[in-house]
């Protein structure tokens, strides 16, 4: 079976990639024509020049069974809403109808738990719905319009799955990804101190797999979320420190901290021509806990929960293999 990848040059989609060809599928990946290829050097796919607004982009789809939409734009500067917009909302709602066109029988569409959002002190699974208005920051409300794209695709008949992914970790988080960057500054020893904060982790093949679990399993017009173990941000730290033998920060910032520095980074300095550095949206995210339960994805699909320590390991492990091969980092 030939399968459609938008996204496939990314973090989750190149794991996704590999799982497929490891399957047995044929695979046709969209890049477009800046993207780096590197996450994809070697292996046995179909390249198509192109990106998700392309009005042609059914003909592209042609041959192919079944859709992974992976691709979105992640950006946290409130500048970008246009842009989050055009390539999340707009995006997807041209893919499916790409989609529709070109005869694909089953689509997954990669949505995220910043659709869902948070319920304060609580851990959340996919029965809630934070208000719109609620959502911080411009990003994760397009990911919650480009899921309603979705939804309502599925209403009007098209067989599509919802899948949310909480955060990934592990290897080939080429851009890479803010765990990612956490990670790394870990590594160059560039963290100094740390936020009161909690997410949702999971191995990133994990995610790889939920996807294919959603193709084989999942419900049209149900959302999965993919997770595994809810963690400090102190805890993280704290495993990375038993991983690589460095010290893990001590000291915590207050919220005020980061969020003061973070106004003034990007609504007052980008005036004089400084390009900002911290994301006020980034860092208002950083103030909730965000904690999911995948239990559904666990019970129905079969979601597998692979220990979060032997993502950080491996993802230590590739990225300074890159560092030390490429000099990508």
């Amino acid at each position: 079976m030939r399968v459609f990848v938008t996204g496939g040059t990314g973090f989750i989609g190149s794991n996704l990639v590999r799982l497929l060809l490891q399957e047995g599928y044929a695979v046709r990946v969209l890049v477009r024509p800046s993207s780096r290829l590197d996450n994809l050097e070697g292996l046995d796919v179909e390249l198509v020049s192109g990106d998700v607004g392309d009005p042609q982009l059914w003909l592209k789809m042609r041959g192919c069974q079944y859709l992974f939409h992976v691709a979105a734009h992640y950006s946290l500067w409130q500048a970008e809403r246009e842009l989050l917009i055009r390539h999340n909302v707009l995006g997807t709602r041209n893919v499916l109808q790409a989609a529709r066109q070109a005869g694909i029988e089953r689509t997954v569409y990669t949505s995220s738990v910043a659709a869902i959002g948070v319920a304060a002190g609580k851990i959340t699974d996919e029965t809630y719905q934070s208000p719109y208005q609620e959502l911080v920051g411009h990003y994760k409300k397009s990911k919650f319009l480009a899921e309603q794209e979705a939804m309502q695709a599925a209403c009007a008949g098209q067989d599509i799955v919802v899948v949310n992914p909480t955060t990934p970790i592990g290897p080939w988080d080429i851009k890479p990804t803010p765990t990612g960057d956490t990670i790394l500054r870990f590594l160059r020893r560039q963290m100094p101190a740390y936020v009161d904060t909690g997410l949702n982790f999971i191995d990133v093949r994990d995610v790889a797999k939920g996807h294919l679990l959603a193709l084989q399993k999942g419900k049209s017009g149900e959302r999965y979320i993919l997770g595994n173990q809810n963690l400090t941000f102190k805890q993280l730290l704290d495993e990375l420190a038993k991983i690589t033998g460095l010290a893990a920060p001590r000291w915590m910032v207050p919220a005020w901290l980061p969020l003061g520095a973070a106004w003034i980074d990007e609504k007052i300095l980008t005036w004089f021509g400084k390009s900002p550095s911290i994301p006020l949206d980034g860092v208002r995210m950083a103030t909730q806990t965000m904690y999911y339960d995948a239990s559904k994805a666990v019970r129905e699909l079969g979601l597998p929960q692979s220990p979060i320590n032997l993502a950080l390991q491996d993802a230590v492990d590739w990225f300074l293999a890159k560092k030390l091969s490429n000099n990508y980092f």
